[in-house]
């Protein structure tokens, strides 16, 4: 990895600003807010029909989080065990029932800290929820050997 310790990952929707999916500094693993797009702009979980109805799933969408959380943390080295703390950015606490039941197919009370709060909006309508984490290396790396090149684009190999 390089000095920026910015991780892009390849095959994932493509942040929509001028972040990183992840930073990395030290053994720590930041990670940046997290939704279900996918990399062509749609959203798991969310559904529109011929008439224009749509159907939103909290339950899909935060499965698909947390699986897109599991790439970007194994880019980074290291996978769901390794979270210590996570926050979540819920659109509607009515929501918040097939969030937490979701969340209990991957976590634990051995799971990371956890923090849920409700927001006013996220940035597209169809999302409900959010999440950003933080996760520890088992071992910090020495040098790019330790992070897998063919997942993975540093920030200053975009530039």
């Amino acid at each position: 990895m390089t000095g920026s310790g910015g991780i892009l990952v390849e095959g994932k929707a493509t942040p929509r600003g001028r972040f990183p999916h992840a930073k990395v500094s030290g053994d720590l693993v930041f990670v940046s807010g997290t939704s279900s797009r996918r990399p062509d702009n749609t959203i798991a979980g969310a559904e529109v029909d011929e008439f224009g109805a749509t159907r939103l799933d909290v339950a899909v969408q935060t499965r698909a989080v947390i699986e897109n959380i599991q790439a970007v943390l194994a880019a980074a080295g290291c996978g769901l065990d390794d979270l210590v703390q996570a926050t979540s950015f819920l659109v509607d606490m009515n929501d918040f029932a097939a969030y937490n039941a979701v969340w209990a197919e991957y976590f634990d009370e051995q799971g990371p800290a956890r923090t849920t709060v409700a927001v006013h909006a996220l940035p597209h309508p169809h999302l409900r929820i959010e999440i950003q984490a933080i996760a520890r290396r088992p071992e910090a790396p020495t040098d790019d050997t330790a992070v897998d090149r063919t997942t993975v684009a540093t920030l200053e190999e975009e530039k």
